[in-house]
């Protein structure tokens, strides 16, 4: 058997789902509600979305764009929705690089319901995952097991701080200064 030390998921396991979303399903509708952004862990906002760290990141840095409108297609979503979205996005990959310095990210949406292998396919999010090179090591590959090396609130205060850092979104506007390492 694998074991790999994670002290931080006995939160989730311990958790009442019931006390945490009363008569909700969602939990992308929760928690952007929550008091605490850094316990419910929304790094950042816009008008139309938020970007969440993901509790289960594929590696550090694993954030997710999601929209505040609920609704499992981006055909759901209004238009001006859809652009803060992409917007977002962007600001996003620009926080990862700046807090991270990752070599490279994959981004993408898991659409199509559970077939697609989200664990939440009725309210449409992107994934951000920064990507170093030789961050597939002998781990994941010998032994199936992927080690995340920092904790999930330091993470959270990195990307916070690097979005606190960014230019105010309204004045920037478009962007195409997704600067990740050659």
């Amino acid at each position: 058997m694998d074991q790999m030390f994670a002290p931080w998921r006995i939160e989730w396991v311990e958790r009442d789902p019931e006390a945490q979303n009363p008569g909700m399903d969602c939990p992308f509708c929760d928690l952007p509600e929550r008091e605490d952004a850094r316990e419910a862990r929304v790094v950042a906002r816009s008008e139309h979305a938020f970007v969440l760290l993901n509790n289960y990141p594929y590696n550090p840095g694993h954030a997710m764009v999601i929209p505040f409108q609920h609704g499992g297609e981006f055909g759901d979503l209004s238009d001006d929705a859809l652009l803060d979205h992409a917007r977002l996005k962007i600001r996003t990959l620009d926080a990862v690089d700046a807090a991270l310095h990752p070599d490279g990210a994959n981004t993408g949406e898991n659409l199509g319901g559970s077939v697609a292998g989200g664990s939440v396919d009725d309210h449409l999010h992107t994934h951000v995952v920064p990507r170093w090179d030789g961050d597939t090591g002998f781990m994941p590959v010998i032994s199936d097991t992927k080690v995340i090396v920092e904790a999930l609130e330091e993470t959270y205060d990195r990307l916070h701080e690097a979005f606190a850092d960014q230019p105010d979104a309204e004045e920037t506007g478009p962007r195409s200064a997704v600067r990740l390492r050659p």
